[in-house]
């Protein structure tokens, strides 16, 4: 293989300076002697919290964003690209104002919000809430990289599957699906790391609970 040429090595190099720099000065400005009282209470919980709301954020973003994934990458219908943007839409809103759009559909008097309290389901300022609003903004991260891995994939083995009997149920389980492995497991990291570090969004609609919606970044907030 070629070796890179100095003006993209040049470049890398500023871009990994200018990400590492905060994290340095950051660690140079840390009060290092109170590193004990991370183990109190409220940081511990804090931490708790954090890892139960991110592990099941991720764990619905896998569940919904990867059949989103497939549709977008193969299926072909009216409206594609809208049905497109609205589920990458997440992105590029503000946290806060995902948070807001969350209450007008979830809260008491939301869209759904209604129909849901008649049945004794509540999500607003509960740790369901704190798990739908990160599970909101990071869905997108795992439908884009698993939509990539889609449109990149070689259907020649899917093609020749089928073309020995197999069910589509069946390719996609034995073939698709493991082929896509990688891009599945990474888009799976990128959303627990987004769901992990979420603030605008669980704050404006789960709130900063003590032992129930109050997550790391919120902790730290407060």
């Amino acid at each position: 293989m070629r070796d890179l040429p100095a003006a993209v090595k040049v470049v890398a190099a500023l871009a990994v300076v200018a990400v590492a720099l905060p994290l340095v000065a950051l660690a140079a400005r840390a009060p290092w002697s109170d590193i004990g009282r991370l183990g109190a209470s409220g940081p511990r919980t804090a931490l708790i919290v954090s890892f139960e709301v991110s592990l099941a954020a991720g764990a619905l973003a896998l569940v919904f964003g990867v059949p989103v994934a497939l549709v977008l990458a193969r299926a072909r219908f009216p409206g594609r690209s809208i049905v497109r943007s609205l589920a990458l839409l997440p992105l590029v809103l503000p946290p806060v104002v995902a948070g807001v759009g969350l209450l007008a559909a979830f809260g008491r008097r939301g869209v759904l919000g209604r129909g849901l309290a008649a049945i004794g389901i509540r999500l607003p300022f509960t740790t369901a809430g704190a798990i739908l609003a990160s599970a909101f903004v990071a869905t997108p991260l795992l439908i884009l990289t698993v939509e990539a891995g889609v449109r990149a994939l070689d259907r020649r083995k899917e093609d020749a599957a089928e073309t020995l009997g197999a069910s589509r149920w069946y390719v996609l389980r034995r073939v698709t699906l493991p082929a896509l492995a990688p891009q599945i497991v990474a888009g799976l990291v990128v959303a627990w790391a987004r769901a992990l570090g979420e603030f605008g969004a669980t704050i404006t609609f789960a709130g900063n609970t003590h032992g129930r919606t109050q997550t790391l970044p919120l902790a730290v907030f407060e």
